[in-house]
């Protein structure tokens, strides 16, 4: 599974949010890591301890390797399991970068669907399982195809779930947002809805200095 921009960008956010306003944030929960990107990001800026679950075999041993050579590993663990069988621990953060895909075509590679669909988790589970596994004063990350924003809020709704902050993703100002990063809280009485934009390049194709901001502490070049 390749690195994806977006991804990229879910992973800054999230890392300096929870580095800028919840520094003491202990118990981190990463959701379907694949590759360990987003553990590794958060790592980076905050010194909590990660745990993250992949229910594919092959992504948690790259995970696994991955967080062994990086310089946070001692924070760092990966389990490989369902996220429906993970003992309810309660964290302070939890963030999931979960499959996008629901009704639409399937891969003829089954860890792609995995990877890519909710082949294994449906998006109303995993937001029951935040709810369940989630502090009373924690904070949850997800990132999502645009298009399926008005449905995870519903869903927050109906599990008592406060969004804070939606972050809306577009690649210019030309184009349609595509991503939806949002930030929220396992408290009802959470204040205001935020509401943001993030393109990724401006018209000349440069990126943009909101995306430099953010990722300029984990890109080797930009």
């Amino acid at each position: 599974m390749k690195v994806t921009t977006d991804g990229c960008l879910f992973g800054a956010w999230a890392a300096n949010f929870v580095a800028q306003n919840y520094p003491a944030a202990k118990n981190i929960l990463d959701i379907g890591t694949g590759t360990g990107l987003l553990s590794l990001m958060l790592a980076q800026q905050n010194t909590g301890n990660i745990k993250a679950v992949e229910i594919e075999l092959a992504a948690a041993e790259q995970a696994a390797d991955n967080f062994k050579q990086s310089p946070w590993g001692k924070r760092l663990q990966v389990t490989q399991t369902d996220i429906k069988q993970l003992p309810v621990t309660g964290y302070d953060i939890i963030i999931s970068n979960p499959p996008f895909y629901e009704n639409d075509l399937r891969s003829v590679a089954g860890n792609k669907n995995l990877a890519h669909h909710d082949a294994g988790l449906l998006l109303q589970d995993l937001i029951a399982i935040i709810k369940q596994q989630l502090n009373t004063d924690g904070l949850f990350f997800l990132l999502l195809p645009y298009k399926r924003e008005s449905e995870v809020l519903a869903l927050l709704k109906q599990e008592q779930l406060s969004p804070l902050q939606i972050t809306n993703v577009k690649q210019t100002e030309k184009h349609s947002y595509f991503r939806s990063m949002i930030m929220g809280t396992n408290n009802e009485n959470s204040g205001e809805l935020v509401k943001e934009v993030i393109c990724i390049r401006d018209d000349e194709n440069n990126y943009t200095d909101s995306f430099i901001k953010l990722l300029q502490e984990y890109y080797l070049h930009l």
